[in-house]
């Protein structure tokens, strides 16, 4: 189940939507606690329209006040919210993480926020999945992991999406094998926004 907190909507906007189940063409949700079913073609309710559904990768896309996003199941909280600059508004899980739905290069990932990692880094498994030629574009190194030695890939991803923010040309480390399972959204990224905590809620900024 997802959980998305939208801010800084115009008032006529839900502030809340809760993704429940993913159809073909049509998605449960609950928009500021109404339970509502959406379908593609119909007319936006309380200003939210939804314009695709993918069952297999759990996705729905819906339009609000003319700008689309993209929500998928599992998220424990996420936001996206409008103002000055581009933003994107997490909350942490129950252990205290922050995971982020956003995308590389195009492709739909979900990372995990790590400030201690230099560089996003990702698993050859994942490179793979979203067609990241990693072993062509990479500078070879290698690593030392739990398991030994492992060859390691650096290269500079074309486009990183969390949100509403996008940056270009960001530094990323491939480490050979299955692991991290989770993408991890380092300092490459980080490091270029403004980050603000409070609590359990982290907002990142790009001015």
């Amino acid at each position: 189940m997802l959980f998305l907190l939208l801010a800084a909507w115009p008032a006529a906007a839900v502030e809340t939507i809760d993704v429940q189940v993913v159809f073909k063409n049509k998605a449960l949700v609950t928009l500021d606690g109404r339970k509502v079913m959406l379908k593609v073609g119909d007319p936006p309710v309380d200003g939210v329209r939804l314009v695709h559904t993918d069952t297999l990768k759990e996705t729905i896309a819906v339009e609000i006040n003319g700008k689309e996003q993209t929500l998928r199941l599992g998220m424990v909280r996420g936001a996206l919210a409008s103002g000055g600059g581009q933003k994107a508004l997490l909350f942490a899980d129950g252990g205290g993480h922050y995971r982020a739905d956003g995308a590389i290069n195009g492709m739909p990932v979900q990372f995990l926020v790590d400030t201690g990692a230099t560089r996003i880094a990702l698993s050859g498994s994942t490179a793979r999945s979203i067609g990241l030629d990693y072993q062509r574009l990479g500078r070879v190194g290698r690593a030392a992991t739990a398991s030994g030695l492992v060859y390691t890939y650096n290269l500079s991803l074309d486009k990183v999406q969390v949100g509403e923010i996008t940056l270009h040309n960001v530094e990323a480390s491939v480490i050979e094998g299955s692991f991290p399972l989770i993408p991890l959204l380092g300092m490459s990224f980080l490091g270029q926004l403004d980050m603000k905590r409070d609590s359990n809620r982290m907002e990142l900024i790009k001015n």
